[in-house]
């Protein structure tokens, strides 16, 4: 008979099989496939020192290009708003100090004024205010403008905005106050929908509207009606409006994106989609030109745009 010990013996031999196995293969196969990972680790490691030194080199032409365009800027932009005023409206607060300084900067090297700047609140698009807006919009106390006939709480608020805050141009209607403008404002600042950023807002000729990304949430399309509604009566109220983003606004639902998704509105209200650049602050100052004659563009980086308005001689 078969006893126990053989049992053993035979498991303990088949054990011993399959660790000198495995001893011989590893040995004979260690140092090809060491060789190819340490090979394979070369080429990685070379990759990333290419990567690294054209992140750098790019880097230092996206630093030229911008030092360039701050250089150039006021040369391009002389003389082409010589006695315009120009209001900024801060759609988001992801817009960056240094592009509202930038552009304020070439407004004035344009030999335009910025009059002052306002920036939107996220309760200004929200529909959860509309009830409270449409109060304030359609209640008494009001200067004296020219509201739609409309229950649209976006148009209502956009165009009472828009009468007090741009001059009429050749509109025909009255030219407002100092005092209806600091009424409105303070309206709607108690309202938290927007806030003053300047120590002083008077009516201008034209306005720049700075935003950045998109819209979020569940009322995405109510938020960006609402702004879009805003541009719209701006740019009728006045001389005319350009909107300026980032590439993120060109979504569907940044404003830029909305705006250029819309034929009738993107011909009527020029865009830019590099505003965070200089670049983008030279296009901005140069579309409001245009704007008054009718002429609307889509300027900046990204498909189906120019990279600069046309630049006019100036004397």
């Amino acid at each position: 008979m078969i006893d126990f010990r053989y049992h053993l013996v035979s498991l303990i031999a088949v054990f011993l099989a399959v660790a000198l196995g495995i001893v011989i293969g590893t040995t004979q196969l260690n140092g090809p496939v060491l060789s190819n990972l340490q090979t394979q680790v070369k080429a990685l490691q070379t990759d990333k020192r290419t990567l690294e030194t054209n992140t750098r080199t790019l880097q230092s032409e996206i630093d030229s290009s911008d030092s360039f365009d701050q250089a150039v800027g006021p040369a391009l932009v002389h003389g082409s708003l010589t006695g315009s005023r120009v209001l900024l409206v801060v759609a988001d607060d992801g817009v960056p100090q240094q592009s509202i300084d930038g552009i304020t900067s070439l407004v004035g090297k344009a030999g335009g004024t910025v009059t002052g700047a306002i920036r939107l609140q996220p309760a200004y698009s929200d529909p959860a205010t509309a009830a409270s807006l449409q109060s304030y919009v359609t209640g008494p106390g009001l200067p004296p403008v020219s509201l739609p006939q409309v229950s649209d709480t976006g148009k209502l608020v956009g165009s009472l905005l828009a009468q007090v805050l741009l001059l009429p141009g050749k509109t025909g209607r009255a030219t407002p106050s100092a005092g209806d403008v600091s009424s409105v404002l303070a309206g709607l600042s108690a309202l938290k929908v927007l806030q003053q950023d300047t120590p002083s807002v008077t009516p201008a000729d034209y306005a720049v509207v700075l935003t950045t990304g998109v819209q979020t949430g569940a009322d995405v399309d109510a938020r960006v009606t609402a702004l879009t509604d805003l541009v719209t009566a701006l740019d009728g109220a006045g001389s005319g409006t350009v909107v300026a983003g980032d590439q993120a606004s060109t979504a569907g639902t940044g404003l830029v994106g909305a705006i250029r998704a819309v034929p009738a509105l993107s011909a009527a209200v020029s865009t830019v989609d590099n505003a965070g650049s200089p670049a983008g602050w030279i296009s901005a100052v140069l579309a409001l030109g245009p704007e008054a004659k009718g002429t609307s563009g889509k300027y900046g980086t990204g498909p189906d745009t120019q990279p600069v308005p046309p630049v006019a001689a100036t004397p």
